[in-house]
């Protein structure tokens, strides 16, 4: 695709330990086809003609990354991440790599499924209506809404309602305040969108590939492994 800003930045937060795969290492250095998650994902937009760099937020005490493919990528950065995701993706904003760029695009480490149309019409998106957004997918089930003791205490409109997925991209300067100005003030961020959304700030919703999963439970690595192979035989 063509465009007049690029090539973007994407940060990806990879400073997390993953408790819920269960496994000995943090998830991101969990390998499917002998390549780990974090490669794969990092490869995957590295490999879209709109992204010419990828910083990394990993953890203080790493010691995976050292040994990865990406460590001597010249197109990838690595800064020091937080404790939680947001302090992650603010230590990647206010990167020297990042911070003079107009446009940022944040990526989940645990997402290496997504597919480069997507990028495409979120890229394309933002531009044509200068303001930001994100890739979400239409929930598809009925959704109830539970009391605090866990039964259902009604039924939501689900036609109004998303999935959020990533990346989600926005102007970098906005995206760096609403996020400083939400952990000051002790606002819970979850992802970028909610930190835009507690200023005021547009968020669009751009229709995503709902393959574009995010490995979190153990039973998630096969299903992101039987993904990636079918989309590299479609790609065929």
């Amino acid at each position: 695709m063509s465009n007049s800003l690029g090539p973007f930045t994407v940060v990806v937060p990879a400073a997390g330990v993953g408790k819920r795969m269960l496994s000995a290492c943090p998830k991101q250095y969990l390998t499917i086809e002998n390549k780990t998650i974090l490669e794969h994902t990092v490869q995957r937009l590295l490999s879209h003609e709109a992204i010419g760099h990828v910083v990394i937020a990993l953890g203080e005490n790493d010691e995976y990354f050292p040994t990865s493919s990406l460590a001597n990528n010249k197109n990838v950065t690595c800064v020091i991440g937080g404790k939680e995701r947001v302090d992650s993706v603010l230590a990647g904003l206010q990167s020297a790599k990042v911070v003079q760029e107009q446009w940022v695009l944040v990526h989940d480490a645990a997402r290496p499924c997504v597919q480069h149309q997507d990028l495409n019409q979120l890229i394309s998106y933002c531009l044509k209506n200068n303001h930001g957004g994100i890739l979400a997918s239409p929930v598809r089930d009925t959704m109830k809404q539970a009391t605090p003791t866990g039964v259902v205490d009604k039924t939501l409109d689900r036609s109004l309602m998303w999935h959020a997925l990533t990346p989600q991209m926005y102007k970098t300067a906005e995206l760096t305040t609403a996020i400083s100005t939400a952990l000051t003030n002790g606002i819970t961020i979850t992802d970028e969108s909610s930190a835009m959304e507690a200023f005021g700030y547009d968020s669009g919703l751009v229709s995503g590939s709902s393959d574009n999963i995010k490995i979190t439970q153990p039973e998630d690595l096969q299903l992101a492994e039987f993904i990636l192979q079918q989309q590299k035989k479609n790609s065929n």
